[in-house]
């Protein structure tokens, strides 16, 4: 399948006055890689991090998907917002395509955030699209853990991501009570896997 078109067609649009911010839910919000004025705290509501979507490269293969985190309907979720200057706007569009787009998985969308101290601004995102054949939707918790501590693909394995996300959220000071379960599951079975062995 051919998804050139569906990706092309999702390009992030720059507001016309070029200034905008960037809402980041997952590796963007401890590695950004690109130019911005100002970073907060912020917090979306109506959506929550999850995974949600099937990795068939980084994280896994199309032989044995692993699963990697989207932003998918209800809850709330909190991350990091990025204000992006007029002059480096259409860059950073370019580039948060690049990175985002591999595959047309995520829909780029403007969502409301809210930042530190109760400001809200319009905020560009990509979220989950439950369209596509890589959504993987709510997974049972049990076939959740297997997947995650199974998959392998060529950025690492799946449950190394899952390490690398915990650790830069407690850095950054946001508790995501679901994703720390995850891995303290995650990681009792594999200390029985080697008692086992």
């Amino acid at each position: 399948m051919d998804e050139g078109p569906l990706i092309e067609s999702r390009r992030l649009l720059v507001p016309p006055k070029g200034a905008f911010w960037v809402f980041g839910y997952g590796s963007l919000m401890w590695r950004p890689e690109f130019p911005f004025v100002q970073a907060a705290s912020a917090l979306l509501r109506g959506w929550h991090r999850a995974f949600c979507i099937w990795s068939v490269h980084y994280r896994g293969t199309v032989e044995k998907p692993g699963l990697v985190l989207g932003l998918d309907r209800g809850g709330a979720c909190r991350g990091r917002a990025f204000r992006i200057a007029p002059e480096h706007a259409i860059r950073v569009a370019d580039y948060l395509h690049e990175r985002e787009m591999v595959t047309g998985v995520y829909e780029p969308r403007y969502v409301t955030v809210e930042l530190e101290g109760g400001k809200r601004v319009r905020a560009a995102t990509y979220l989950a699209d439950h369209r596509h054949p890589q959504y993987a939707g709510k997974l049972a918790p049990a076939k959740l853990l297997r997947i995650i501590r199974e998959g392998h693909g060529s950025a690492g394995s799946n449950l190394d991501y899952l390490r690398n996300t915990v650790r830069h959220l407690d850095q950054l000071g946001i508790a995501d009570g679901p994703l720390h379960r995850i891995l303290a599951q995650a990681e009792k079975a594999e200390t029985r896997g080697r008692a086992k062995g």
